[in-house]
């Protein structure tokens, strides 16, 4: 990868935040701030850094990439990449396509807490009473002595983890795609699943959603979970087999919390919204206070790498060509 004083002529970073909010950037590139607004601050043929707006559409996100044909790293703020696959084919050759490993751990993690002691607790029907101004006092399973399984054990899978701990849960399982050992124990391979679920109170669901992972939660796994489980989804909706969830929430044999549906946004009239032993709530895992901080350390982080020629971090693709550059 060429240093900052290698590179001719074009030079620009494209940055979703405004640079002079950003300390210490490095010196020897040309900084412009673009975050999907109607015009471009730049020629996008000049770009060799994108960092990709947050929360923005997607097909406004891969405008720009067409005519990006000197691009050699397109940084997504989203631990996902799935929205920025269409434009792999059209990138120059050896152009990576990073992720954002590590930004959302943290606000990922409290929500995957939260969901999961406000079903367990019965929150949403409190909140209920509250509106109504009723007193509901009841009995409610806690989250101490529950079996959780977690199914997908990357960085946002680990930092559940460690907000699981002071909660003297039973025990904790762990799916990955390949096998390996950690400090607190095993994780298992995808191919144990099955043989997982039926031991687990809680499920989460913290895996990317990719051609394996796409409904993976379907009939066959939601079968396999114990009558009364709690399935928690804070990866995306499409991992999900909505129809066969809901079948499982409608006959009152499961319960589920889900920052994330399939479809997304889910539509006024939804059944999924009035399903009995639901939580929803708006694919809101990532945006909190904790975004922006994370996001400016790992974009001052990758372009520090970027300006020296090292090797950027957090590489889930590069591109083959497309003939531009």
């Amino acid at each position: 990868m060429a240093s900052a004083e290698q590179r001719s002529g074009a030079n620009d970073v494209w940055l979703p935040i405004p640079p002079d909010e950003i300390e210490g950037l490095p010196e020897g590139l040309h900084y412009v701030h673009w975050d999907a607004g109607p015009d471009y601050p730049a020629d996008p043929a000049r770009c060799v850094f994108y960092a990709v707006p947050y929360m923005k559409s997607a097909a406004r996100c891969l405008d720009p990439l067409p005519t990006m044909n000197r691009v050699e790293v397109v940084q997504t703020l989203t631990a996902g990449i799935e929205h920025m696959l269409p434009a792999l084919p059209q990138m120059p050759s050896g152009a990576r396509l990073c992720n954002a490993r590590g930004l959302h751990d943290a606000s990922t993690a409290e929500l995957a807490l939260t969901l999961t002691l406000a079903a367990l607790r019965g929150i949403p029907d409190f909140v209920r009473g509250q509106d109504a101004g009723e007193w509901r006092q009841g009995f409610q399973p806690a989250l101490a002595d529950k079996s959780v399984l977690i199914v997908g054990y990357g960085s946002i899978g680990s930092a559940i983890e460690d907000r699981l701990t002071p909660f003297e849960c039973a025990r904790v399982a762990r799916v990955a795609r390949t096998a390996r050992e950690t400090l607190r124990g095993p994780v298992h391979p995808l191919s144990s699943l099955y043989a997982l679920l039926p031991d687990a109170d809680v499920v989460v669901l913290a895996t990317p959603l990719t051609e394996e992972t796409r409904g993976l939660v379907g009939r066959d796994f939601l079968a396999r979970m114990k009558d009364g489980a709690l399935l928690v989804n804070i990866a995306r909706g499409g991992i999900v087999d909505t129809a066969a969830l809901l079948a499982e929430l409608e006959s009152g044999r499961l319960r589920a919390a889900l920052d994330v549906t399939d479809p997304e946004p889910l539509p006024a009239g939804h059944p999924l919204w009035h399903a009995p032993g639901v939580l929803i709530t708006p694919h809101v895992g990532g945006p909190s206070s904790a975004f922006l901080p994370r996001a400016k350390r790992l974009l001052r982080e990758q372009l520090t790498l970027f300006a020296a020629g090292e090797a950027v971090r957090n590489v889930v693709a590069t591109a083959e060509g497309n003939g531009c550059g």
